[in-house]
């Protein structure tokens, strides 16, 4: 675990034994929260798993869910949520759940939880993913550097070298290469991954497709009551590293993909990474001119009544996999204890 993650670690635990958030939340403006969710999967993680933050197991879904409710929290759909963020006055605090990416583990997973508990959330789609054409990237980067002693990258200068011998030069590596493609234009990032895995011999179009549920299997989403359908563009481009028409085309050409397929017209977007450097003010203002109806961000923070006039940019709390801990649902419910943490 990282250096940053043990300091929030010893935070949530110190905020849990304490019970402060439930003395924080009647004091609070807070309306609710918007939870991100992307996998959920039984299984443990291996040792060397950096994706592993984006992964919960389906006994800790279950518990927030169950949890929240004790908690006094409404779980709503996206549009309820903004309604009542748009409401002159506050009604019950309400949890919204949002997945993104539409991994084919919210299916056999996530899916039977969420009808069981009758429980409302939304689903952010990529649609090349979808279409087996885009990259997994973060995930295909982890599976080689899993796999090999040693990275060799053609870089400016030659070719640099990494080794991967254990736990410690894996992790090293995985941060150091993650950072180095989040920095690239798009085109750029692509490339290079796609010449990573052509090297070490990892089929992407495979891993996409594996990863990734199919139209098919999307069916079962779109005529599911409980779920509203999200745009989260075509090709899960930072938006902010494309020009203005690219960025916009991304976000169109998803929406029309979604209505072609499922003959409904997304009104919600979750823009792809969603922090301040992949998404900001020019996106937000896209998506405003698209008729978009809400934007989510990976920005923490709860949900207040000023947030009607930013309903493109809205705020969420990610159920981090590595806090999976029934005592944490407390701290992930107090929307304002995330509000003040710096981004």
């Amino acid at each position: 675990m990282s250096r940053r993650y043990t300091v929030l670690r010893a935070g949530f635990e110190a905020l849990a034994l304490s019970r402060l958030p439930r003395l924080i939340r009647p004091m609070s403006k807070c309306r609710g929260v918007i939870f991100t969710l992307h996998r959920v999967l039984p299984d443990l993680p291996a040792d060397f798993s950096p994706n592993a933050i984006l992964q919960i197991r389906p006994a800790f879904l279950e518990q927030v869910i169950v949890g929240v409710r004790r908690l006094g929290f409404d779980i709503v759909s996206i549009d309820e949520a903004l309604a009542r963020v748009e409401a002159d006055a506050p009604s019950r605090p309400f949890v919204v759940f949002t997945f993104d990416d539409a991994y084919r583990d919210n299916l056999k997973y996530a899916l039977p939880l969420l009808r069981h508990y009758d429980c409302p959330f939304t689903l952010y789609v990529p649609t090349a993913l979808v279409d087996g054409l885009g990259e997994v990237w973060w995930q295909a980067l982890e599976d080689i550097v899993a796999g090999q002693q040693a990275i060799a990258v053609q870089e400016e200068g030659g070719t640099q070298y990494y080794d991967c011998r254990n736990l410690a030069e894996k992790q090293r590596t995985y941060d150091t290469l993650y950072w180095s493609m989040r920095s690239m234009p798009e085109p750029q990032r692509v490339a290079f991954i796609r010449e990573l895995a052509r090297q070490y011999g990892l089929d992407l179009e495979k891993q996409c497709r594996d990863l990734i549920m199919t139209w098919g299997e999307l069916g079962s989403f779109a005529r599911e009551r409980l779920c509203t359908i999200g745009a989260h563009t075509v090709h899960h481009y930072e938006l902010a590293k494309l020009h203005k028409d690219e960025a916009v085309s991304e976000i169109e050409e998803s929406i029309r993909v979604l209505n072609a397929q499922f003959g409904m017209k997304p009104k919600h977007l979750s823009y792809p990474i969603g922090g301040r450097t992949s998404a900001g003010p020019r996106e937000y203002a896209i998506a405003r001119e698209l008729g978009l109806r809400s934007g989510v961000t990976t920005l923490p923070g709860g949900l207040y009544a000023s947030q009607r006039y930013s309903l493109l940019s809205l705020p969420r709390i990610s159920l981090n996999g590595l806090f999976q801990a029934r005592r944490y649902i407390d701290v992930f419910a107090t929307g304002a204890l995330f509000s003040r943490l710096p981004t």
